[in-house]
């Protein structure tokens, strides 16, 4: 197939310094370097999920609940955490 592209000067600049290197044509080398990215894309996997797995801590102290959590804060920081 024959089209016309367009490229910046960069881009262009890179592919004739690639086409020098590998002694590729031009055409060759836009090829190849189509087909690499155009396979990475397809290819690319998406991450895991990130999932938070609950820890056990353990019982609170006496006299501590978890209803006053500013307290709970309170009394592991300091009160300079605010």
């Amino acid at each position: 197939m024959r089209t016309t592209l367009s490229l910046d000067d960069d881009v262009a600049a890179k592919l004739a310094a690639a086409s020098r290197k590998s002694g590729k044509s031009i055409k060759e080398t836009v090829n190849d370097a189509l087909r690499r990215g155009l396979f990475s894309a397809q290819t690319a996997h998406k991450p895991k999920p990130f999932v938070v797995e609950p820890q056990k801590m353990g019982a609170l102290k006496p006299g501590l609940s978890l209803d006053k959590i500013s307290a709970l804060i309170d009394e592991a920081d300091g009160a300079w955490h605010r």
